[in-house]
């Protein structure tokens, strides 16, 4: 029998939904309308804008502006407090399934250079697909908002036909000099263990996209050389913590959603071991079978989905300090992980009554969930401050 490596905390009760705006209006701010929700929550939830299939937030320095990316391929440039417009310049994406426009990220010196990061789904060769990394200079001024310059510097190889997990999120080092890329194994198990394919894998490159000549595989070939850890199935979500240690979560199979502490070098074993099953039934081996593999600090059966997480460093909710948070897909939650060194454990889960594709941390602390598509409706942007 599988022994659960989460603390499950009852979930509180569903946040009722509001009435959905068109999704003809997407972006538009709504008028800060209550969600409701059951008394001791430790926040309150304001809905404020809606998007159609919004997938990532990033804000742009000041905090009075943030980017947010949707699957079909737009970049909106949205300003607290007022509307969301749109921004030209964005990469074609190939859009179906889980593929589209992915993740935003902000070069760390953006107030001088105005580069920004986009990862997506590109249409490649014979009807295959693959994740690519771009990045751009974001310009507001002289008209509309726009990408310029927009040069691809990194895509996942080989390409794949499918149209899954693609991972694809974006996050720099603390100091600002590497580029951390989450690459998915893109439903075909085996280059997740594959040196010739940077897929299954979290790539470190800097940020114009060379290969560090530190990587752990740099003189082993030219798509290893990429590699940072390998043995990974879906990778959504990748934040530091205060002391410079990498986290990661990404989706199991049936079961066995995972939380790594990323090593150099590190191999986590999928789909050699996983603490979930394939879908058809068939077992896959515990990581405790295999110690050479990394094992996850957490394990999440029943899953938990998490589509991305971030590390909270902000004074508004000063219990969370230091905790990572965690958006849930499948499980329609916002879930907090408590860190002490280097062990975690679940310590708390809040029902969000809907798919929460991503969990952002604003400048005031305060936090922002984006909901997945509502069969069509859109998805809010939703707003958490402390509990009266």
């Amino acid at each position: 029998m599988r022994a659960f490596r989460s603390v499950f905390i009852p979930a509180l009760a569903l946040i009722g939904c509001t009435a959905a705006t068109d999704a003809g209006n997407a972006g538009q701010q709504t008028a800060g309308q209550s969600v409701a929700g059951e008394a001791g929550r430790p926040f309150q939830v304001r809905e404020i804008a809606q998007f159609r299939e919004p997938w990532a937030m990033a804000f742009l320095p000041g905090g009075r502006q943030a980017l947010i990316t949707e699957k079909r391929g737009a970049v909106r440039l949205w300003t607290v407090g007022g509307q969301a417009v749109d921004v030209a310049g964005v990469p074609q994406v190939a859009y179906g399934g889980q593929g589209g426009l992915g993740d935003v990220a902000v070069h760390p010196d953006f107030a001088n250079n105005g580069v920004i990061y986009l990862s997506y789904a590109e249409a490649g060769e014979n009807g295959t697909r693959h994740a690519a990394v771009g990045r751009g200079r974001l310009v507001t001024e002289g008209g509309s908002p726009r990408i310029e310059n927009f040069q691809v510097i990194w895509r996942q190889e080989p390409g794949f036909d499918g149209r899954g997990h693609y991972g694809h999120r974006l996050l720099f080092s603390p100091d600002g000099q590497f580029l951390f890329i989450s690459s998915g194994e893109r439903q075909e198990f085996d280059p997740a263990q594959d040196r010739n394919s940077n897929a299954g894998k979290i790539v470190r490159l800097t940020d114009t996209g060379m290969v560090p000549s530190d990587n752990p595989f740099y003189d082993q070939g030219r798509i290893i050389s990429q590699v940072w850890s390998l043995g990974h199935r879906n990778p959504l979500g990748m934040a530091w913590d205060a002391d410079g240690r990498l986290w990661e979560i990404e989706m199991g199979p049936q079961g066995g959603d995972e939380l790594n502490l990323v090593e150099r070098g590190a191999n986590y074993g999928y789909p050699i071991v996983s603490n979930g099953d394939h879908y058809d039934g068939r077992p896959i081996p515990d990581h405790d079978t295999r110690p050479e593999f990394a094992a996850p600090k957490v394990t999440w059966t029943p899953v938990i989905s998490p589509g991305n997480m971030i590390y909270y460093t902000g004074s508004m909710f000063p219990e969370w300090r230091g905790d990572l948070l965690v958006a849930g897909l499948s499980s329609q939650a916002l879930v907090r992980v408590d860190l002490d060194g280097t062990s975690a454990r679940e310590a708390e889960r809040w029902n969000m009554g809907q798919r929460i594709r991503e969990v952002e941390q604003g400048p005031d602390g305060s936090i922002y969930l984006l909901e997945d598509e509502r069969n069509g409706s859109g998805g809010r942007l939703l707003h958490l401050t402390p509990a009266r």
